[in-house]
């Protein structure tokens, strides 16, 4: 028993491709940070316990302590002053037009291709 290829018919694809615009919407969010320098001169107590960085009004302020030495005839801690970090927050709405891209493609169904036709790829020569 054997087998053999019959041709019964031809496609060809045609692929289109298409650019517009769409309009692209989204709210941006951004974040500043101001550094706000609070003078303190406050001298620790002995054995008063270092001051560390910590939020304040519900994490929208981070308190960082900076500390000095001095030399008196001792050595002593001075609270020199605190960095008071604030963030603000905002929201903008954008609105842009971007190019996208779409394909589409057609099949176009043929007949076979007829073997004694001369223009045929398949014909013998």
């Amino acid at each position: 028993m054997s087998t053999r290829q019959v041709e019964a018919g031809r496609v060809r694809v045609h692929l289109r491709t298409e650019v517009g615009q769409q309009r692209l919407q989204a709210t941006l969010r951004s974040e500043a940070v101001t550094v706000e320098h609070r003078p303190i001169g406050r001298e620790l107590a002995p054995g008063e316990p270092l001051p560390v960085p910590h939020d304040e009004e519900d994490g929208r302020v981070t308190v960082i302590p900076v500390l000095e030495e001095i030399l008196v005839v001792e050595k002593r801690l001075v609270l020199r002053e605190e960095l008071r970090l604030r963030r603000t927050s905002s929201l903008e709405d954008v609105d842009h037009a971007v190019d996208v891209q779409r394909q589409h493609a057609e099949v176009e169904r043929l007949p076979p291709a007829d073997p004694q036709d001369p223009s045929n790829p398949g014909h013998p020569q």
